[in-house]
């Protein structure tokens, strides 16, 4: 009864917070003019924006997102784990990141009522050879300041998850679990109390040096930026960031930016553990990932909703926004598979590659990946599940980027246009303190 009433005051919560953005959020008017304009209404987006507008109140702020919905893609389409940041190299702005991120967002939730739960994870190691790179692991981990980690053994890994088999595994009880697209709304909600103002369905197509003062505006050229979409009237701004996701690399280039790093587009499909199998699986399960491949392998993740989602495979989608196997589109597959970096790629990882595809096909492959963690799973236990796609950002030489790429562009609009060209995985749980960050560089380059 009371876990009922739990996801029901949650679905409650989410439903309101949902109308806040169907509510007319619209700029009325021919033309609309504000000081700084946010393109990209997801989750990064999103965390930039109330970041900016909180700590520059006077200005006026306007973000833009070319679906009906914010939150639509990456920010609504993930595992909606809370990392702890054990992976990263130590030091690193990623591992800071995330670690930083991941405190600054259990205090949000508990300040906005959002529920979370920290179930933790296990990351496990089911051959020894695995157990010195866990162990490595244990120590990347102190390093980062994440905590609480400890390693346990077999019996400790059968006391915390009854059906899991494993040598040695590293506990991280600080892992947790949120709806993250629930989480970007209320970034949403936050922007607009704040006297922000969101536009939907505006997909731009450009930007451009305004050539003249909009009409009937009294300011001359203090808004010297016009932003341009196929559909609506244009808006005009003094200084624009992009957060663009799956196209940030495109709306760089439009003005002017390079066009590496690319954004190549990896589909990742899961499988749902049948509700009656919901006993199997307690807390998060990893596996100790490989250096050799650059993805990291299935994995057990519960969900806010009660479910519990197994896997995803990581192959190279056909269609940036294509969530189906057989999504494609012409221009965004030849746009990566013409890349040298995704050539370089392929060819560096051609027998995980098509393992990765062999999964993603056939039940069977994944599900005995996942029997090497929970060997009592069987194929009759899962169904297919959701789909997500991730924007890589990938160099020519086929080496993932995992730091900030800013890029301004060429000429006098470089000045006062800050593209995010790439922010640091995982994204979602590093979204405030990448607001921060982004927010920094924002007001360095345009001295706000």
């Amino acid at each position: 009864m009371m876990i009922a009433g739990l996801y029901g005051c949650a679905a409650l919560r989410f439903v309101r917070t949902f109308r806040v953005f169907r509510a007319d959020y619209l700029v009325r008017g021919k033309h609309s003019s504000c000081d700084v304009a946010i393109v990209g209404g997801g989750i990064v987006g999103l965390a930039s924006a109330r970041e900016l507008i909180r700590r520059h109140p006077k200005l006026s702020y306007i973000l833009l997102e070319k679906e009906k919905e914010l939150a639509f893609h990456q920010s609504g389409h993930n595992s909606g784990v809370i990392h702890s940041g054990i992976y990263y190299t130590p030091g690193s702005l990623k591992a800071k990141l995330c670690v930083r991120g991941a405190e600054l967002s259990y205090a949000y939730c508990e300040e906005k009522g959002i529920p979370y739960k920290r179930c933790g994870k296990l990351i496990v190691a089911v051959e020894r050879e695995e157990i010195s790179r866990l162990k490595a692991l244990y120590k990347r981990g102190l390093q980062n300041n994440v905590r609480d980690l400890k390693l346990i053994d077999a019996k400790e890994i059968q006391e915390r998850e009854p059906y899991c088999k494993g040598l040695l595994a590293l506990d991280s009880p600080n892992t947790g679990i949120v709806d993250w697209r629930e989480v970007a709304l209320s970034y949403g909600k936050d922007f607009c109390e704040m006297g922000g103002t969101v536009k939907r369905e505006f997909e731009v197509t450009d930007f451009q040096l305004t050539k003249e003062s909009p009409e009937s505006s009294t300011d001359g050229l203090k808004y010297p930026i016009t932003i341009k979409s196929s559909k609506e009237p244009a808006i005009h701004c003094s200084y624009v960031v992009t957060c663009g996701g799956l196209y940030s690399d495109r709306l760089s280039q439009k003005s002017g930016c390079r066009d590496e790093p690319r954004i190549v587009p990896f589909r990742g499909d899961y499988l749902v553990l049948k509700p009656e199998k919901h006993y199997l699986v307690k807390g998060n399960i990893y596996p100790v990932p490989d250096p050799k491949f650059p993805f990291l392998g299935v994995h057990f993740t519960p969900r806010m909703d009660g479910s519990v989602w197994l896997g995803p495979n990581a192959v190279l989608a056909f269609k940036r926004e294509g969530y189906n196997v057989f999504d494609f589109d012409p221009f965004d597959f030849s746009d990566a598979i013409t890349y040298s970096g995704v050539q370089k790629l392929i060819l560096k990882n051609i027998t995980f590659g098509l393992n990765e595809m062999y999964r993603g096909v056939v039940i069977g492959a994944q599900v005995k990946q996942l029997q090497r963690y929970i060997p009592a799973l069987t194929v009759d236990d899962v169904t297919r599940g959701p789909s997500g796609v991730r924007a890589q950002a990938l160099d020519k030489d086929g080496n993932l980027v995992d730091d900030f790429v800013f890029d301004g562009g060429s000429g006098a609009i470089g000045s006062r246009v800050l593209h995010v060209r790439n922010a640091p995985s995982p994204a979602a749980t590093s979204s405030l303190a990448i607001g921060e960050v982004i927010a920094d560089e924002a007001e360095k380059k345009f001295k706000l």
